[in-house]
């Protein structure tokens, strides 16, 4: 539950101003606590963590695992601060473009970093090093494993791995391991420096009042550690290691074909009781250390728990599938009886169903208002502020898979009887030439709901070539990043007053 008014911006960590072509969990991060301290704010949200790949476009999203860290968010100055590598290693960089993350560039510059800084991490690895690798074996183990495999066979998908590795026979799996040791702790390394830094991070956001909110996608890549290592878990064919069905949804206000966003699908339909307890058992260490490092996470397709959709994996795309039930409300409250009560946001949007509705409210997870979707000329539609029911959902301008407000506002989406419904809804003129951002910023700061979460491309009023995901484009998307230019005396000024003006400024302890 959300205990009081309160706003927060969305950005990740990607898209933050940096000197090394994208954001990162060091300087990058520190600066941007600042500016959300001065702009009144008490949440930062950002998108899932993980590492990324380029077979998926670096959508964090399609990670190679639901547990690591994405070593490409780790700060170079930070490395240098711990002397794993000098001032010129840092300084020898690419010359990036300003405001867009060049995966190309990037990739490369910070691996030869990393590469680097493990030799001098291992003439005298930190006496928390073996600690950290002992406590987290449930998933790094596999996790490294995965990575120096995915090295080895160059890149290949794990299910076109030679048979005994992908389909980890015991004896192939001791002696790989044996041979690879040099390269697994490398990996290691990654995740414990990861880590050590999101730590550092963490203790800034509690000196400073700000909650890490984070994200969790309901589902995995295909190509992961976490199909790889429990393959019994996912819709495949245990002969062929192939998929059987994969993810997606219908046709909706994105695609008039649906989205076939092709994860594989968990086995909630299995009459096995073994694969039943096993899966419970995979989510709530997943839980576990999501909340390790954040303090609210929205689950990405929560009516999925309720229901999903089933796309045959030979499917082109989604509009074949059909819906199944997923576990419902006595796996959460097995979750709770395991962890305790969760912050979780429900992401609720698209096709909901009265029994998602009753499943959402029965767990007392707040869901989600879209100010984009709610002038569609339905005086009844419940994301209008008017409309909203409770104060317990967290309201959007948009979310990262919109359009960015000016964007969407100038686009031939939206009709001029929308665009005049929406300046009458913030008490403007039609003719009226404010800023339409601050229209619909205002619009949620004055409703009942206790927490207003912003893109930061909102709160700087920027188009849409400045959005982070075009839904259903296969490339060209993730790669949005801000400038330092941007935040301004005037940005900071604006936010703090109007926040503080409907009550939802800073409640530091």
């Amino acid at each position: 539950m959300i205990p009081h008014r309160s706003s927060g911006i969305l950005a990740h960590i990607s898209s933050l101003p940096s000197p090394y072509g994208i954001g990162d969990i060091g300087p990058a991060s520190y600066d941007f606590l600042t500016f959300l301290k001065n702009c009144e704010q008490t949440y930062w949200q950002f998108l899932p963590t993980n590492p990324t790949n380029g077979h998926f476009d670096y959508s964090p999203y399609m990670a190679n695992s639901a547990f690591a860290g994405n070593p490409l968010f780790l700060s170079p100055e930070l490395l240098h601060q711990a002397g794993y590598v000098s001032g010129d290693d840092i300084a020898n960089k690419p010359d990036f473009p300003a405001y867009t993350t060049d995966f190309d560039s990037v990739v490369p510059f910070k691996t030869a970093l990393l590469q680097k800084a493990f030799l001098s991490f291992q003439q005298n690895p930190p006496t928390t090093f073996a600690s950290f690798v002992t406590n987290n074996s449930s998933w790094l183990d596999d996790y490294a494993l995965f990575m120096v495999a995915k090295k080895i066979y160059q890149e290949k998908g794990w299910f076109d791995w030679p048979e005994e590795i992908a389909s980890r026979d015991n004896t192939a799996m001791k002696q790989f391991t044996e041979q690879n040791k040099a390269l697994i702790e490398y990996y290691y390394f990654e995740q414990f420096e990861y880590f050590r830094q999101w730590q550092l991070l963490q203790d800034r956001c509690r000196q400073n009042g700000i909650i890490l909110f984070g994200d969790l996608p309901i589902y995995v890549s295909y190509d992961s550690v976490d199909v790889w290592a429990n393959q019994q878990l996912f819709s495949l064919n245990p002969a062929t290691l192939r998929l059987t069905h994969v993810s997606g949804v219908p046709p909706d206000y994105f695609s008039s074909n649906g989205q076939r966003w092709g994860n594989p699908l968990y086995n909630w339909q299995s009459k096995d009781p073994k694969i039943a307890r096993s899966l419970t058992d995979w989510w709530a260490r997943r839980f576990r250390h999501l909340f390790t490092q954040v303090e609210v996470a929205r689950i990405d397709h929560f009516r999925g728990f309720e229901s999903y959709w089933s796309i045959p994996a030979e499917s082109d795309t989604a509009i074949a599938g059909t819906w199944l039930k997923g576990p419902g409300i006595m796996f959460f409250k097995e979750l709770e009886l395991r962890l305790g009560q969760m912050n979780i946001i429900a992401e609720d949007l698209g096709i909901i169903t009265e029994e998602v509705i009753r499943l959402r409210d029965d767990l007392k997870f707040p869901g989600m208002k879209v100010l984009q979707f709610a002038f569609d000329g339905n005086p009844k539609n419940s994301f209008l502020p008017h409309n909203f029911d409770t104060p317990q959902c967290v309201v959007y301008t948009g979310t990262h898979d919109n359009d960015t407000t000016l964007g969407w506002f100038l686009s031939d989406k939206i009709t001029e009887q929308q665009r005049t419904e929406i300046k009458f809804s913030a008490n403007r003129s039609p003719h009226d030439q404010s800023p339409i951002h601050k229209d619909m910023i205002y619009l949620a700061q004055s409703s009942i709901s206790h927490l207003c979460i912003f893109p930061l491309q909102d709160i700087l009023g920027f188009g849409n070539d400045c959005k982070m995901n075009s839904p259903g484009e296969p490339t060209g998307n993730w790669r949005w990043r801000c400038g330092n230019e941007f935040f301004t005396e005037e940005i900071v000024r604006y936010m703090a007053e109007s926040t503080t003006r409907f009550g939802r400024n800073r409640q530091v302890k």
